[in-house]
């Protein structure tokens, strides 16, 4: 009796460690909340989003030789590909209208959205 309590104690956790379900083709990728992560969450909007499913991406990365004088360590906020504005921004974009978040890192943000995004960028992608 013990042993199955075991087993399934085993196997719940991990089913809920396990990744999100996937259709056919699709790859999970750390870096990017979908929309069906997005329902699940049950946020409000997209700060509390991210804080449920991926802290990380809210996390100040620390000081680098970059980014001496820089007073905002946390990454930019952009919607729908527009610079929005600080981290802070995050809690008045309703969790409804989005489609997608993605968390560039430093080389891909520069690489996106210009130089001047030193501590990354946190993109939003609403329904248009």
């Amino acid at each position: 009796m013990v042993s199955r309590w075991v087993i399934a104690l085993t196997l719940a956790t991990a089913v809920g460690c396990s990744h999100p379900k996937l259709g056919p083709g699709e790859v999970y990728n750390s870096q990017v909340i979908t929309e069906d992560e997005i329902i699940a969450s049950r946020g409000a909007n997209a700060f509390e989003v991210i804080h449920k499913l991926r802290a990380n991406f809210l996390t100040n990365r620390g000081q680098t030789s970059l980014d001496r004088g820089q007073s905002n360590p946390y990454p930019t906020v952009y919607l729908d590909d527009q610079e929005f504005g600080p981290i802070s921004s995050l809690s008045t974009i309703p969790a409804a209208q989005i489609t997608m978040i993605r968390l560039y890192r430093v080389s891909e943000a520069n690489a996106k959205y210009g130089s001047h995004n030193l501590s990354g960028v946190i993109s939003i992608y609403t329904r248009h």
